[in-house]
């Protein structure tokens, strides 16, 4: 939280006098008048520190945050639940005051914070090189696809519509601005539609871009896609769930090209939409292609383990708009997070927390489509989100939910014509078998 630092009118009067000027208003005199608001901020009177701290309280408490409510809602980002030394450890000032380490080589415990960022998601995804974090899950698929293009020369990228409609958007706006072409495969039964791919790739394509599991949930079989895009030279790009990584198949042993996907499952909270990071992992081959930056490990003249910026990709500083990457920086603190929740978990929590979803989201599933009131949208295999239809409104369901203190499903028509009435429903391993047997209860008396 700032500081409540107030600007009484002689503090005014004496900054202006420093910087040579004789009103506020002068400060935005290069600021054309036709472009300016011209009347005051509607921001009411003056508030002392007490008065302001109880506004502020006030309008705090309409929000209402997962300590309230129970979550079925995914669709991209989870209510996991994250072992409290999580939070001790990134609470501590050494690393939530640490920024970009523009003089790498004296951050030694950001740097080694990084290494072991990387060293876990690339033992996750099962790739060989991962950077040192980028600002969320859609930036990287986006700079997963540009990473694509410098590498083939080609200018078209083929993404399936079941990956997070959110994802597509900032993919298009990305490629947009750089002449890439985006077009997307249609889905049919949830599932990316195969004989739509064959269709459109073609020998200007760069890469097919897939979630696994897909935004409906399910786990799509990878390996005919796999096969379509490397046999027309194209790359093939993941976006990836981390948790599920515990118990599927790796990117590296589906034969991805490149991993990218969103953190925040890696103990990072849902904080409101963010902050948040994204992962992104490829090929030794790739790596001179990566956006970003890569710490390294190395040793001191004295032969101690040391740590360095290996690959800087700083090309931004000097080519600007026509750099192949814009991004110069990282999300340190929730890749640090991502880090401790990876190194308290282990090989064993991680697959534990994939395992307890996956069974608690086939229970939910069995329960909700008992009665036959809810159908299951699609008949194909899932790890913890699954679709179901009815005829009932998804919004009017998500708001009786909310009356009881529960947050609904997603609704699937918001981005998906041909699912209408159709709610995604997510369950993490914070779910009990009590929470869900209520929600079959309500559901099944919402008309």
């Amino acid at each position: 939280m700032f500081p409540y630092l107030p600007a009484s009118s002689n503090d005014e009067k004496e900054m202006l006098k420093t910087i040579g000027k004789n009103s506020i208003e002068e400060l935005f005199e290069n600021i054309p008048q036709e472009v300016r608001l011209k009347r005051p901020l509607n921001l009411g009177k003056p508030m002392s520190e007490i008065e302001l701290t109880a506004h502020i309280k006030k309008y705090a408490k309409e929000n209402k945050s997962l300590e309230e409510l129970t979550s079925f809602l995914g669709a991209g980002v989870y209510d996991h639940y994250i072992p409290s030394v999580v939070k001790h450890i990134i609470s501590r000032s050494e690393f939530y005051t640490a920024y970009t380490p523009y003089q790498p080589e004296i951050s030694q415990g950001t740097l080694q914070a990084i290494f072991e960022y990387q060293t876990m998601i690339t033992n996750l995804t099962g790739m060989e090189v991962t950077n040192a974090s980028m600002y969320d899950g859609a930036t990287a698929c986006a700079e997963a696809a540009i990473m694509a293009c410098e590498n083939t020369k080609r200018k078209t990228i083929l993404v399936s519509k079941t990956v997070n409609p959110e994802t597509r958007k900032v993919l298009k706006t990305y490629m947009h601005f750089r002449d890439i072409q985006v077009i997307e495969i249609e889905d049919t039964e949830g599932v990316t539609d195969i004989e739509k791919l064959k269709d459109e790739i073609g020998s200007n394509t760069a890469a097919v871009i897939v979630q696994y599991p897909n935004f409906m949930g399910i786990i799509e079989d990878l390996q005919e896609i796999e096969k379509i895009t490397h046999e027309n030279k194209a790359m093939l790009i993941t976006y990836v769930h981390p948790i599920p990584l515990g118990i599927l198949k790796s990117p590296g042993e589906i034969g991805a090209d490149i991993a990218v996907g969103d953190g925040q499952s890696l103990g990072n909270g849902l904080n409101f939409g963010g902050p948040y990071l994204g992962f992104l992992a490829t090929t030794q081959k790739l790596v001179r292609k990566m956006p970003g930056r890569i710490v390294g490990q190395t040793k001191d003249v004295d032969g101690r383990r040391a740590f360095v910026l290996t690959l800087q990709a700083r090309e931004q500083h000097i080519r600007r708009e026509k750099a192949t990457s814009n991004i110069c920086s990282n999300h340190s603190l929730n890749a640090l997070t991502a880090a401790v929740y990876l190194a308290t978990m282990g090989k064993k929590g991680i697959k534990e927390v994939a395992y307890q979803c996956t069974q608690k989201a086939h229970y939910a599933f069995s329960m909700l489509t008992a009665s036959g009131k809810y159908k299951p949208a699609f008949n194909k295999p899932f790890f913890m989100e699954f679709a179901l239809k009815t005829d009932v409104d998804v919004d009017l369901i998500n708001k009786k939910l909310l009356e009881k203190g529960i947050l609904g499903g997603y609704n699937l028509h918001r981005d998906y014509d041909k699912y209408k009435n159709t709610m995604l429903l997510a369950f993490t391993e914070k779910r009990t078998k009590e929470e869900i047997d209520e929600l079959k209860a309500l559901l099944e008396v919402i008309e």
